[in-house]
Formats: C-alpha cells, sequence, structure tokens
C-alpha cells in the first residue's frame, strides 16, 4: 500500500511505459547503501526540486535522464527550469553526472551516466564512491590482458617401463661426420654492404670497388645498429654531393666518421603486451558539462557555475511589489503635456 503523502507539495506524474530508456550503458545509475522510500522524502527541497527528484526516483535503471526526455515527461516545467532542477539536486547531494570509457584499445568510447541517490550525500561520500567506480572500471578493462591465452598444462607423461637387458652388440666406429656447408644467408653479403654496393649505382661518383665496401662496411654497420634504416644511411651519403669526387671512398670514409648519427633507444617490451592505459571516471558539471576528477567538482559543479549557484540566481520576472506603477507615469505624463 503506498504511503499517504501529507505534504502540499505538487505530486509527480505516474510513469509512463513507453518512457524511453537510454542506450546500454548510458542513462541512470543508482547509488548503494539508499534509505527505503519514505514520506519524508525530499520534504527539504523546494517544490519545483521535489516534484524532479519524485520522479526520477521511480525511474527504473538505465533509464534517459537528458533534460530533453525529463522535460516532455514533466509537462509543469520546461527544459531550461529542469536544467536548473538538476543542478540544485547535484548541490543537495542527490545526483552525479559522470563520463567512464568502456571497451579497449581503438575501440575506446565515452559513456555517460547518471548516478542517483533518494538519500543525499556529501561530497567526500561521492568522491569515495567514485574512486571506487574508477577502481571497477580499470580492473575491468584490465582483466583480459592479465589473462593471456596459455595453453592449458599438458598431463604428466606416464613413467616409462623399465629397461630390458639386452646383450651387447659389437657395431662399427661411427663416421666423421662432413661440415656441413655454411648457409647462403650466413655468408651473404651485410645490409651495410649491399647499402654501400649500390651507392654507385644511385650516383657514378660513388662507385666503389668490393675491397672499398668491405673497408667501409663496419662503419656503415655501426650507423645500422644506432637505429637508423637504410634509406637513412644512404639519403646521408649521397645528400649534397660535390661537383667531383676524386676518391669515392675517402669521401664516404668522411662522411661515416663525421656525421655518425645519435643512439636511438631502443623499445624494450617485457612481455610483449602493453599496459592498458589509465581509465578514469569523470564527473561533468551539472550545470555546464565541464568534465573533470570528483574532488575538483565539489556539489557537481565546477568553479565558476558554483560561483554563480552560491551568489544566487536572478530570477529574470520581476517581482509584483518592483512593477513599475502604470498609473502614476501616465499621471505624470498628462501633467507634462498640459505644461506645453
Amino acid at each position: 500500500m503506498a504511503a499517504r503523502q501529507t505534504s502540499s507539495a505538487l505530486q509527480p506524474p505516474a510513469l509512463s511505459d513507453a518512457y524511453p530508456m537510454a542506450n546500454p550503458g548510458y542513462g541512470k545509475r543508482v547509488a548503494p547503501d539508499q534509505l527505503p522510500r519514505a514520506a519524508s522524502d525530499f520534504t527539504l527541497l523546494p517544490t519545483r526540486e521535489r516534484y524532479v527528484a519524485g520522479f526520477i526516483d521511480h525511474l527504473p535503471e538505465g533509464a534517459s535522464m537528458s533534460v530533453k526526455q525529463l522535460a516532455k515527461q514533466l509537462p509543469l516545467y520546461g527544459q531550461q527550469a529542469i536544467s536548473s532542477a538538476l543542478t540544485a539536486l547535484s548541490v543537495a547531494g542527490h545526483l552525479r553526472r559522470v563520463r567512464c570509457p568502456v571497451g579497449a584499445g581503438d575501440e575506446t568510447r565515452w559513456v555517460f551516466r547518471t548516478f542517483w541517490s533518494r538519500t543525499a550525500r556529501d561530497n567526500e561520500w561521492w568522491t569515495t564512491f567514485l574512486a571506487a567506480e574508477t577502481a571497477t572500471t580499470q580492473a575491468t578493462a584490465e582483466a583480459p590482458s592479465l589473462t593471456p591465452n596459455t595453453p592449458a598444462p599438458a598431463p604428466a607423461p606416464a613413467p616409462a617401463p623399465a629397461p630390458t637387458a639386452v646383450p651387447q652388440q659389437r657395431t662399427p666406429p661411427p663416421r666423421p661426420e662432413a661440415p656441413l656447408a655454411p648457409s647462403t644467408a650466413e655468408t651473404g653479403p651485410s645490409p651495410a654492404y649491399l647499402a654501400l654496393a649500390r651507392l654507385g649505382r644511385a650516383d657514378h661518383r660513388l662507385a666503389l670497388s668490393a675491397d672499398d665496401c668491405a673497408a667501409l662496411e663496419p662503419r656503415a654497420t655501426e650507423w645500422l645498429a644506432r637505429g637508423v634504416s637504410v634509406d637513412y644511411l644512404t639519403s646521408a651519403l649521397t645528400a649534397g654531393l660535390p661537383a667531383a669526387i676524386d676518391s669515392p671512398v675517402g669521401f664516404l670514409r668522411h662522411r661515416l666518421t663525421t656525421k655518425t648519427p645519435p643512439q636511438l633507444p631502443t623499445e624494450k617490451t617485457g612481455s610483449g603486451t602493453t599496459a592498458p592505459a589509465a581509465r578514469s571516471l569523470l564527473v561533468e558539471c551539472t550545470e555546464c558539462g565541464t568534465p573533470g576528477p570528483p574532488e575538483a567538482l565539489p556539489d557537481g559543479l565546477c568553479r565558476p557555475c558554483r560561483e554563480t549557484h552560491s551568489n544566487g540566481a536572478v530570477d529574470p520576472s520581476p517581482a509584483p511589489t518592483q512593477a513599475p506603477d502604470i498609473k502614476a507615469r501616465m499621471a505624470n505624463l498628462r501633467n507634462l503635456l498640459r505644461s506645453v
């Protein structure tokens, strides 16, 4: 049986069966450890905020929390009023809008959620809760990388049977094995040698003999060991050539010695898998949507919006006591016209 509402505040409309749900991963999220529903819920809030809070509290998990959808279901207020009410509910400690990354690698995307708490919470509680949500998100993202696809251990082999005694047989002495011929990969020219040999084809002024290539090969190999490519080596040796080169081997030896590139650090990968990047949950300012860490947005508001809210919102419509006295102004105009 529903509890009787003793307050004169407006009652939120009943939920429609067709209320739109957000996309999977988005929408409303219910915060834990809430008190059960009671007639005294939201009694300290103004009428508009209580009206909106009562409606949101009955929305199911995953319901759309956009201002546009809420304004469609709450006909008494427009989108601007709903947005202001959400800001007030954030300051009162009932909700936080957040964005969090889901997926892995290039498939990572940001999803937007609204955590709702019927019980008002302070900033310390929200910061601790959102930090726990961040840890849960990171643990979920790191779980696949921490469990590599390793094959199941093979069953232990059965113990071999005991060898049976066999009479010793007379075998001929082993023949000396002929040395294996070296493979063509080991005896072939190195990349540094080939790069030097091709210089003459790129420019006839750098034509080298076989002995010249062999003499310059150690210096060119040192270049490649420093992390540069063969194309880089070729470009460095052929750039800015003089009109005539009397000794190609002397010219290249001088360039290989004076233009030695710096040592490039090698990338070390321990296990072959890169550690996942930090996946932090960010709080969005309820007023303007600026993201930031939970501790940087107390009350769910960024600094400019928090200062504006603390100064008090100015009602654009004047109060009845501030309305101009039309009759007095008309009488004043008549007196001015008579005196002309």
